[in-house]
């Protein structure tokens, strides 16, 4: 039986380290907050609980802390679905929630979004053969509690996450054959040069280094017949520099798109990286809308923590405390700048696609089909890409790499959503 419509002084969406921050600096106010997140646990896919898994120190002592606070409301497994009509005036825009049992108009004085990021998977041939994830998508199967002792992994792609997700299947008993890193080894020096300034993610670099990491190399293709048997690499800019191995798994993860969708629904602008748009209060170009963490730009859990923990202080008018934390902030901004600056696509990555290569593997779309369109409207029009099941999430970040379009915001609903909910009292 569907809910009718709740109040909360303080609406935070997404329970991972910027979320988590933003609920604790706000609970000394004494008001009353409440807190959704999709996941069955807090702690968002940095910090994703399973039975694979052994949570760090930092996010345990995060969820105690959580606990300890009653006037804040965590509920799991309840993610937004759409709008939620109008809002009381002075209040933030209400929202549209659905757990697995109903739906309900979630009412707010102040929102905070922290729905953080998800992959940017390119399309390549072969990259919808069962055994092909993301990165990051490999790591949440192993910390889900998926079994991968003794499978032969290779990992491609961009950025320090590869590293994250080798340790974790390594970890996990998988025998990783290659790490395919397609930046430069110009590019990677320069990083290194400059993770000093950052002494945590020094160390953490050195333990994750692994001996089977290549630099100006990426992925060409996939193969096997009903599943994954192998994948072919190219190894630096000399055509005939390919290696083909034999694998069990092949996860590649380009990089991280801020996700947006709700802050764009709700009217927020977006900044140069394609994130929500902030202030130095964290507060968006919408009256009552902060954001915080990923979903302005990716640049790692401190800088969410530290953006959260601002969010938190200023949506609940304690400016002050938001002001101080200002420095903190500003030297994790330096390390997401560098991020971008190092670990930029190459024009090979960009280009992978084969003519007949799905690019929206919801509606089997191939790649000749979108080749000639003019834009992301054009192409829905035409061909269906974006409106299966995925609503555009993976094959609208990569049409922006691929072609150059912009995908159109959402304008009522962000997903499929039960009639129930929809017919809510």
């Amino acid at each position: 039986m569907n809910g009718t419509a709740q109040h909360c002084d303080l609406l935070i969406v997404g329970a991972g380290p910027a979320g988590m921050a933003a609920a604790l600096a706000a609970a000394p106010r004494g008001l009353a907050i409440t807190l959704v997140d999709d996941n069955i646990h807090p702690g968002g896919q940095i910090w994703r609980d399973g039975p694979g898994v052994a949570l760090p120190p930092l996010a345990r002592q995060h969820r105690d802390a959580l606990a300890r606070h009653p006037n804040i409301r965590l509920l799991c497994g309840t993610r937004v679905v759409g709008l939620g009509g109008p809002a009381a005036p002075g209040d933030a825009p209400a929202l549209l929630l659905e757990d697995a049992e109903r739906g309900w108009t979630q009412h707010s004085r102040r929102l905070i979004l922290c729905n953080g990021a998800r992959e940017l998977l390119l399309p390549f041939p072969g990259w919808t053969l069962p055994g092909v994830t993301g990165a990051g998508g490999l790591q949440a199967l192993v910390k889900g509690g998926v079994p991968v002792r003794g499978q032969r992994i290779v990992v491609a792609g961009t950025g320090p996450l590869l590293l994250a997700a080798v340790d974790t299947a390594r970890k996990a008993g998988a025998q990783v054959l290659r790490i395919a890193e397609q930046a430069a080894w110009q590019a990677l020096a320069a990083f290194a040069l400059q993770l000093p300034r950052w002494p945590a993610k020094a160390l953490q670099a050195a333990t994750l280094f692994n001996p089977r990491w290549r630099a100006s190399s990426h992925v060409l293709r996939a193969e096997g017949a009903g599943a994954l048997e192998r994948v072919t690499l190219q190894r630096g800019p000399r055509p005939e520099n390919q290696e083909t191995l034999a694998c069990d798994r092949l996860a590649c993860g380009f990089g991280l798109v801020p996700n947006t969708q709700l802050g764009q629904l709700l009217g927020c602008g977006l900044n140069a990286r394609q994130g929500l748009q902030v202030d130095a209060l964290m507060a968006t170009t919408v009256h009552g809308v902060h954001a915080a963490g990923e979903c302005t730009g990716f640049g790692g859990s401190e800088r969410a923590l530290l953006q959260g923990a601002i969010a938190g202080h200023a949506a609940t008018g304690d400016t002050a405390r938001a002001q101080a934390l200002w420095p903190a902030l500003a030297r994790w901004e330096g390390f997401a700048d560098l991020l971008h600056r190092q670990f930029q696509l190459r024009d090979a990555v960009r280009h992978l696609a084969a003519p007949d290569t799905l690019v929206c593997r919801c509606e089997d779309v191939p790649h000749q089909a979108l080749a000639g369109r003019t834009g992301w409207i054009d192409a829905k029009l035409h061909t269906r890409c974006g409106m299966g099941a995925c609503q555009g999430r993976v094959c609208g970040a990569a049409a922006q790499v691929l072609y150059g379009w912009t995908p159109a915001p959402p304008r009522h609903l962000l997903a499929p959503v039960r009639i129930g909910t929809l017919a809510r009292d």
